[in-house]
């Protein structure tokens, strides 16, 4: 693959990735602007991860039917056009209909982007490289989103935020316009399954969302469809010839014990760039950009450590990385909520935001060898599309969860109890006969 095309594939992700990131920031002009409320606010976020998540896994098997890069470019262009749209975005509901579209066009664009490397470097040694690059470029989005975020919102306002992805875009689909991949292959998709698993997830989110602004007739009528769509997922699923949830995956403990980590660590994550930015800004009175540089702490770590981390699995196995980042994760939790609870200043809050960052970086990385170690043969491809599917539903109840919590100081104390119970949990597992870590 030429530099140039790889380099359009990286960015793709780091667009997906910097649309999450440096929204965070933007969420007190958001809700000034449109007239909304937490659980708007949380809606803008989860509308986008949830819909990235409920079709992540039917993205991979479109991948293989329809051609990757041709998937990857459509998303590319559906994510800029929902992203250019919602700049324009006259009020709330339409700015959410909206990030369900994006994340729709990002569930594309995710595995489409691997197969493709997958496709151009046949040799393990080059396509370690290429990943390694494609991570590096995509994980720079983490940190420099809310700085960039700030300084956009600062300058011009959330509109900015979205306009910004729209440059990037075209890039991308100019770099990558005579990209190719293997011939498509027949792979049916089971869509009323699907629907039905997304249906499930949104639900469960606007369940929680509804219950943390106490609108508990909305909770009652969304924990009743939920009661309904939950077993009928179920049904079809178990019915079904190339079902959602793949349960030869799901009985190996390694897998199910890495897959709970990595929705504890997006859970803290997303969860924490959601309710940080408005302590920040509506309760410490700090500006846009000024807010985007505080969190630096918490994203610096993911440019900085993944090269660490990488040695350390090589050298150690992914177990001991993994459980020391939860461990990590948990303090930092532990210490944003203790500041927040004491009402201390900056100094006091910037050493849990490194915690929670280094907590990240270090379990992230270890997590993919953990699960493709754990899985059984021949099944690297789908415990992959399943480990970044399980990432966007924690990151999705993240938001809701922590948003809907009355106090700042409660929602981090629970990211980090969930942080400790996936540490427990992962501790109790075990990895299995001859895989080392």
């Amino acid at each position: 693959m030429l530099p140039l095309t790889l380099t359009g594939i990286s960015l793709g992700y780091f667009m997906v990735l910097l649309d999450l990131t440096v929204l965070a920031v933007a969420e007190p002009d958001l809700a000034a602007s449109l007239g909304a409320g937490r659980a708007g606010l949380q809606w803008i976020t989860t509308a986008y991860t949830l819909a990235f998540a409920a079709l992540l896994l039917a993205a991979g098997a479109a991948a293989d039917r329809h051609g990757a890069g041709r998937l990857f470019r459509a998303g590319i262009a559906g994510f800029t056009a929902a992203s250019l749209l919602s700049a324009l975005a006259p009020h709330l509901g339409t700015l959410i209909a909206l990030r369900v579209l994006a994340g729709a066009a990002a569930a594309a664009c995710v595995p489409a982007s691997l197969a493709l490397i997958a496709h151009h470097h046949p040799a393990p040694a080059a396509r370690a490289r290429a990943i390694a690059a494609w991570a590096a470029i995509s994980g720079a989005a983490v940190a420099v989103g809310p700085v960039v975020g700030g300084a956009l919102v600062a300058s011009a306002g959330w509109r900015a935020v979205f306009l910004a992805n729209v440059p990037i875009g075209l890039a991308v689909l100019a770099l990558t316009r005579r990209v190719t991949a293997a011939p498509p292959v027949h792979r049916p998709i089971d869509w009323p399954a699907q629907l039905t698993a997304a249906a499930v997830l949104a639900l469960l989110t606007d369940g929680v969302i509804a219950a943390g602004v106490g609108a508990w007739p909305h909770t009652a009528l969304s924990v009743a469809g939920l009661a309904v769509a939950a077993p009928l997922f179920g049904a079809l699923d178990r019915r079904s010839g190339t079902p959602v949830l793949d349960r030869t995956l799901l009985r190996s403990p390694g897998v199910r014990s890495g897959l709970l980590a990595a929705a504890a660590v997006t859970f803290a994550l997303t969860g924490g760039l959601f309710v940080l930015p408005l302590l920040l800004q509506r309760e410490w009175g700090l500006g846009p950009l000024a807010s985007g540089l505080a969190l630096l702490p918490l994203t610096v770590p993911f440019v900085a450590n993944p090269p660490f981390t990488g040695r350390l699995v090589a050298r150690v196995g992914p177990r001991r990385p993994i459980l020391a980042g939860l461990a990590t994760l948990s303090a930092g939790g532990v210490a944003l909520a203790a500041t927040v609870f004491a009402a201390g200043g900056y100094p006091w809050l910037a050493p849990g935001l490194l915690l929670t960052g280094t907590g990240v970086s270090l379990v992230l990385p270890a997590l993919v060898t953990a699960v493709v170690q754990a899985a059984p043969p021949g099944t690297a491809g789908a415990v992959g599309g399943l480990l970044n599917a399980v990432r966007q539903v924690g990151a999705t109840l993240g938001v809701a969860v922590m948003g809907a919590a009355a106090d700042t100081d409660v929602a981090l104390a629970c990211s980090a109890a969930v942080c400790a119970g996936a540490w427990l949990v992962f501790r109790r597992s075990r990895p299995r006969a001859g895989v080392r870590g």
